[in-house]
């Protein structure tokens, strides 16, 4: 049974055709896709194992997953599926689905009818009750009867627009063979309009207009703020969302310009991004120079200079200058598309605590209609008034909605992941934050991890302006990171013109001419005839002299070695796997405060030492930036990613670090705490909600109209628990601070 309400969403007018779902869709290679679908009447965990279920069942469907916040289902699924049938089988089971449209400007319909549904059974449920003041003062006869017809006068307009959020809902359920809590409510409040009329028809002196008018009032209170406050969990994918470019002038083959929208535009095709304009696809700058602000991607807040061949991701903005970018990606495969997906599936992951919840919706539902039915035949037994047994028993069934108990984890997730997202992390799966409160021991790769992967030159004081100049437009020819380091050390002015591009050797070094001269940049004993120099540094020579080493040195990560100090307080094992050279590896270890390290490892190596470590019976937490971090990632309990990170390794992970500085890493690991403790309190707060209501009703001193404001409460009181995660505005921002504050407050404790 589903504790909520299928299809308020509105109704299917026709699944759309497969040609239409497939431009709606995502490749995923080997003829699957991913496809996300809108389906608004999903309202709490029963709904999940409902939904999820069904798809499962569905020819070629491989994984269908609701996410509960944004109420959508992602789908993954193969040629061999007819994805029409997706539509038809949510649509049979009374959840009608739509294309997703992350359109985030338009009006949210579902608010709006509430609000009106709000306004009308408010003025319904004041004004009888005005009306009811004189029929309680003593009201007689015709007088009586009088206010009793004007009063169901009032209450049918209400009964009929208010209420048919429940009734078809309700009619929607019993349609399809389910139950819902929407069935009891509809059912409470049309006998009690009914009885009110057979009352007042029969000249009774009692009448419960005012009971079904304002019945639908706080029932519609508690639906009204649950929907608000999910929409206000998905603000951090809203934004970034906003982010996205609409589309981008795009150069065809005459050389005009046309506006192609974003979903249309394709790799290799030639944009020209104006200044103020958003990256509308991950790109490359073809020709143009200007400022780019990357802080979406990177979180630093100063602009970044672009030329020719750098790359740009989409959602960054473009500052000052007129760029000619090329497309590299689609739309639906940029960063900015890639952090919206990342950001939805952060509630969707089956953690241990919501496999009980979704179990315990499941189960509690078909128990809490045989305790209302045995209260039901207990009433009727004892008292012989079926009227006031069937109450009682509608109020067993409303109070008891197990709406609270689904909530109680999707909830803290979503919340997490935008809490997460304000400090420059991306969240890929609910599940990694209880894995995350788990850890007790912390690996750090050290190239592009610990360090920045950026090595800087640490004796320009040693070389002559002429020798940095000449190195310099050398290395321009490399991508390299070295090469790249001494590009940067070029003296201010022109570089020198070289005669020829240089021809590499791989390995070795780099090799040109500039007049009669040999130039060689790279590896001392390839480079210079006596190469017994100091060959650990990148020499450059003339003619097979020595002109110039560059000593190169990795930049520590900003925030490193106050991670580890966190770390440390908080009972965690720290260590450095690297296949670097073991003096490096020591280095970067004494600069962050770690004492335990391993050198000259191969990925196969990292992994079995992670398994190592897991069969001890450790929870271990890998973060690691390179391609040669995959297998280390799979093995290990959960993972982190830097921002450097290949594509690849962003997707492997559970955790993207998207800011330079590893401030963030003491901030997740307390949000994972603070996720896991609110969980725990939900879960309470719901049992315990429930173990006292159900006597309390059964005993018969809870009447519907208390029963509805009772399981409001429940549910908004679980919700603003979990909003407890969400910091005030003014320290939202992802800051070394931060961080420091986080460390600060541990070491207190």
């Amino acid at each position: 049974m589903s504790c909520c309400a299928p299809g308020t969403g509105g109704i299917l007018l026709g699944a759309p055709s497969k040609e239409e779902i497939l431009l709606a869709s995502r490749s995923i290679g080997d003829a699957r896709f991913q496809t996300f679908l809108s389906v608004t009447g999903v309202h709490c965990g029963a709904c999940i194992v409902t939904i999820e279920k069904t798809l499962s069942g569905v020819a070629g469907v491989e994984e269908a997953r609701v996410n509960l916040s944004t109420k959508r289902v992602s789908i993954r699924w193969d040629e061999r599926s007819d994805p029409g049938e997706i539509f038809t089988a949510l649509a049979r089971i009374g959840y009608p689905a739509s294309l997703m449209d992350l359109d985030v400007d338009q009006p949210d319909p579902v608010l709006s009818e509430l609000i009106r549904a709000l306004a009308i059974s408010g003025f319904a449920a004041g004004n009888i009750m005005l009306l009811s003041v004189s029929v309680w003062a003593g009201a007689e006869a015709a007088t009586r009867d009088l206010f009793h017809w004007v009063s169901a006068l009032i209450a049918i307009p209400a009964l009929v627009f208010a209420g048919r959020i429940f009734f078809r809902s309700a009619w929607s359920a019993l349609r399809h063979g389910r139950m819902n809590m929407d069935v009891p409510i509809s059912l409470g409040v049309s006998l009690a309009f009914g009885m009110s009329v057979y009352e007042t028809a029969t000249h009774g002196e009692h009448a419960y207009f005012d009971a079904s008018a304002t019945l639908l009032f706080f029932l519609l209170v508690g639906r009204t703020l649950d929907h608000v406050m999910r929409e206000k969990a998905r603000t951090a994918v809203k934004g970034l969302v906003r982010l996205s470019a609409r589309g981008a002038n795009v150069r065809r083959p005459d050389k005009t310009l046309a506006f192609v929208p974003v979903s249309e535009i394709l790799p290799d095709m030639i944009m020209v991004l104006a200044a103020g304009e958003r990256v509308p696809v991950d790109s490359i700058v073809v020709s143009g120079v200007s400022e780019i602000d990357t802080s979406l991607a990177t979180g630093e807040s100063l602009p970044v200079t672009v030329a020719a061949g750098h790359k740009l991701v989409a959602g960054t903005m473009n500052l000052n200058g007129a760029l000619e970018i090329k497309a590299t990606a689609l739309a639906e495969e940029s960063f900015l598309a890639e952090m919206v997906r990342m950001m939805e599936a952060a509630e969707s992951g089956r953690t241990g605590y919501r496999r009980i919840a979704d179990r315990a919706s499941a189960l509690y539902s078909p128990m809490v209609h045989l305790t209302a039915l045995l209260t039901f035949v207990g009433w009727l037994w004892v008292g012989g008034d079926v009227h006031a047994s069937l109450t009682i028993a509608i109020a067993v069934l409303i109070i008891t909605c197990p709406c609270a108990l689904g909530l109680a984890v999707p909830i803290v997730q979503v919340m997490a992941a935008q809490r997460l997202f304000s400090h420059g992390i991306m969240l890929k799966d609910g599940a990694a934050l209880e894995r995350l409160a788990e850890v007790d021991t912390v690996l750090f790769d050290k190239t592009g991890t610990l360090t920045l992967g950026r090595p800087t030159v640490s004796n320009l004081s040693e070389i002559s302006d002429e020798a940095r100049a000449i190195a310099a437009a050398i290395a321009a020819f490399s991508r390299h990171p070295v090469s790249q380091a001494i590009f940067a050390a070029a003296p201010d002015g022109n570089l020198i013109q070289l005669d020829t591009p240089p021809l590499e050797h791989p390995g070795l070094g780099l090799e040109t001419k500039i007049g009669k001269h040999t130039y060689r940049l790279g590896r001392a004993s390839w480079a210079v005839s006596n190469g017994d120099i100091g060959s650990a540094y990148t020499s450059l020579s003339r003619d097979g002299s020595l002109l110039a080493q560059f000593k190169t040195r990795d930049q520590v990560r900003p925030g490193a070695a106050a991670a580890v100090l966190y770390l440390k307080h908080n009972d965690k094992a720290v260590r450095i796997l690297s296949g670097d050279a073991q003096g490096p590896v020591a280095e970067v270890a004494r600069a962050c405060g770690i004492s335990d390290y391993s050198h000259q490892l191969l990925p196969g190596e990292k992994m079995s030492a992670i398994e190592a470590y897991a069969s001890a019976g450790h929870a271990v937490l890998m973060i690691g930036d390179g391609l040669n971090d995959m297998p280390a990632f799979s093995a290990a309990h959960v993972s982190m990613a830097t921002a450097t990170a290949a594509d690849i390794g962003r997707n492997a992970a559970d955790f993207v670090l998207l800011h330079q500085s590893l401030d963030a890493l003491p901030v997740a690991h307390q949000i994972a705490l603070k996720s896991a403790r609110l969980i725990r309190e939900n879960f309470a707060l719901a049992i315990g909600y429930n173990m006292l209501a159900v006597p309390v009703a059964v005993l018969g001193y809870v009447t519907p109209l208390v029963a509805a404001i009772a399981m409001s409460l429940s549910s908004i009181i679980v919700v603003a628990n979990s909003m407890r995660l969400l910091e005030p505005k003014r320290a939202a921002k992802a800051t070394g601070d931060d961080a420091r504050a986080v460390l600060s407050s541990s070491l207190a404790r």
